[in-house]
């Protein structure tokens, strides 16, 4: 049986300030972490808690969410694989409009209130407009700001590549480094001087 909108852990009750312009209503929730958020390598973990904190605007024609959200991501440094347990905190703005846009409107409704941004993300209300569902406002604000490489400051230094030892607690650490192709001519050399030092003595002793 499918859930009433109601009862997700996501839903806001918004009839106060429904269609009521100049209204507002605060936020200040915590929610479970929607699914797919980063990986097993850095990431949001399902189920954990976000707090949400913000206020909702009612306009004209739609209700602006505005705030932050609070998660908790887990994770390691992309370059010394140090242990990365924080909070992450994401600020975002979103309009959820009282009527979603015609189908064969391609540019949608053009009578949105003027103090909606067009840079803004947009979601559908639920229940004739009574009911704002932040999981998928939650899940997209937080992908796009999980970074491509996490690091544990911006300086990383990394592992050694050669032992993988930490170049953040070592800094001067180094290897002598031996290039390979010399090594064939190196050891001819050594023959070279081995055969003349065997000529000499051959020499002395006549």
């Amino acid at each position: 049986m499918a859930q009433h909108p109601s009862e997700s852990p996501w839903a806001i009750p918004v009839a106060q300030v429904g269609r009521r312009p100049g209204l507002t209503q605060d936020v200040n929730a915590v929610m479970p972490a929607p699914t797919g958020i980063g990986d097993d390598f850095f990431g949001v973990p399902q189920g954990s808690d976000v707090h949400v904190q913000g206020r909702i605007d009612s306009l004209v024609d739609g209700l602006l969410i505005s705030g932050t959200a609070t998660a908790f991501v887990k994770g390691q440094c992309g370059r010394c694989l140090t242990t990365l347990d924080q909070d992450w905190p994401v600020q975002f703005t979103a309009y959820f409009p009282y009527e979603a846009p015609e189908a064969d409107d391609p540019f949608g409704d053009e009578d949105i209130d003027a103090e909606d941004d067009e840079g803004e993300d947009t979601y559908p209300l639920a229940e004739n407009g009574t009911i704002m569902d932040l999981e998928s406002l939650l899940r997209d604000y937080l992908v796009e700001s999980l970074p491509a490489q996490p690091l544990c400051k911006p300086n990383c230094r990394g592992l050694c590549p050669e032992c993988g030892i930490d170049l953040n607690e070592n800094p001067d650490h180094t290897h002598e480094k031996h290039d390979i192709r010399w090594a064939e001519l190196e050891a001819f050399k050594q023959q070279l001087e081995q055969q003349d030092g065997e000529g000499g003595d051959a020499e002395s002793a006549d």
